[in-house]
């Protein structure tokens, strides 16, 4: 059989941090590069005697995720433990959800080349983190760092409808680029706030029942989820066509070798041994606390493309950029409606608003020049008060004194003059 008569089945399991400023069940700071094992207490070290007291701020968040996503949030959802052991998950068990998650159903519309496509999700429940392993830290030692242990997640569980790697990489796209306009996460993959576990199988192109996958891990970038997606299938597709039956494992993503190796048998969810955690009663949801976080959610990417394509009448390639983050978009909106301007604002937040905020490490929040700033100076070249060449020279100028437009132009004599006695 040729490559293309094998069909990539991949589902998504994606945990995300929620942005809080305490632990999911106690107090416990979750700033992220603290020194090791600063950020703990007696419960989040599991000491003997403590209690788990539920965080309502993660609650509250991980709720607008589950209706973003378009789930049926549930007024009941119970919290159970998830027994295993490891040096890094100091109770012996994780506090997370089974049987009775926050929110089941929804999806996430993504692009592919055949067009609009979209993606169930499964379920979105709540849990803890679990604590760091460190291996790089002493010769032939594993250091622990419980700094994140207690940190409150949400798992988002996709099904198995994505058939290739670059669908994955356009789901986890439009999933990140959702929970950052609703706020609800850093959704950083570097600082892991954002941790992806790929589940893939091979199966001949038009059967319908699905293969024996295997889990992979281990992942820091979309783009190394999508090389070991790729990898995966080609090597069960390789065992399929010598006969040979894939193994239900885990598998690490080596990415500098560019491979994956077995970590472990994949487990059952009977090997967690779940049961309903004793020390937290259901989580009960009322319809007017629902309804309250509904009215919260803001505009979502989709429907402010929607809008930029329709009310500033850009281009789809210009609305993708300023639309890859919500403050960008923001401070766009906000140039383009101060100024009447659009293409202009979009041309200087895609060009010169863009390159200096990444050339000084800056976010758009701390940026020096304001949308109002930006739109003086955009109206000044409209008008013919400056050239355009003068404008570029105003907004260096605007970046380092922190002066309006039409001032630096006045005191750095960039004012056209086109008054004919005066010229003369």
């Amino acid at each position: 059989m040729s490559a293309t008569d094998w069909e990539m089945v991949v589902g998504l399991e994606v945990h995300v941090q929620l942005r809080t400023s305490s632990k999911a069940f106690c107090g416990c700071s979750t700033d992220f590069g603290a020194a090791p094992n600063s950020n703990t207490c007696p419960i989040c070290l599991a000491l003997p005697g403590t209690l788990p007291v539920l965080n309502e701020k993660a609650v509250e968040l991980a709720a607008r995720a589950a209706i973003a996503l378009g789930c049926r949030l549930h007024h009941v959802s119970v919290f159970a433990r998830k027994n295993y052991f490891y040096p890094d998950l100091p109770k012996g068990y994780q506090i997370s959800q089974f049987d009775q998650p926050l929110a089941t159903g929804g999806s996430v519309e993504i692009e592919t080349a055949e067009g609009k496509k979209r993606v169930g999700v499964t379920r979105v429940h709540m849990e803890e983190d679990a604590g760091k392993s460190l291996h790089d830290r002493f010769p032939g030692a594993t250091a622990i760092d419980l700094n994140r242990a207690g940190v409150p997640l949400i798992e988002i569980v996709s099904e198995p409808d994505m058939r290739s790697s670059r669908e994955a990489g356009a789901y986890l796209r439009a999933l990140r680029q959702t929970l950052q306009f609703l706020r609800v996460s850093d959704v950083s993959m570097e600082e892991g706030s954002l941790r992806v576990d790929a589940n893939v199988s091979a199966r001949p192109r038009g059967q319908k029942a699905l293969g024996t996958k295997t889990e992979v891990k281990n992942m820091n970038s979309f783009s190394g989820v999508e090389r070991a997606l790729d990898f995966e299938f080609a090597r069960q597709r390789a065992l399929l066509e010598r006969g040979e039956r894939i193994s239900q494992q885990t598998l690490l993503w080596d990415a500098s070798k560019g491979e994956a190796r077995v970590s472990r048998t994949k487990e059952g969810s009977h090997d967690y041994r779940y049961f309903p955690e004793p020390d937290l009663g259901p989580l009960v949801l009322h319809s007017d606390w629902i309804a309250a976080i509904k009215a919260s959610i803001p505009e979502l990417p989709a429907a402010v493309r929607t809008r930029f394509a329709g009310e500033y009448k850009l281009a789809a390639e210009d609305i993708d950029q300023i639309t890859s983050h919500p403050e960008l978009a923001a401070y766009y909106e906000g140039v383009a409606r101060a100024s009447g301007e659009p293409k202009a604002a979009a041309n200087w937040v895609m060009g010169e608003v863009q390159a200096s905020i990444n050339s000084r490490g800056v976010t758009v929040e701390s940026f020096p020049v304001r949308p109002a700033d930006l739109a003086q100076l955009i109206t000044m070249i409209r008008d013919g008060l400056v050239s355009h060449a003068a404008g570029k020279k105003v907004f260096g100028l605007m970046l380092e004194s922190g002066k309006p437009a039409p001032q630096i132009a006045q005191e750095s004599g960039l004012l056209q003059v086109g008054d004919d006695t005066a010229i003369s």
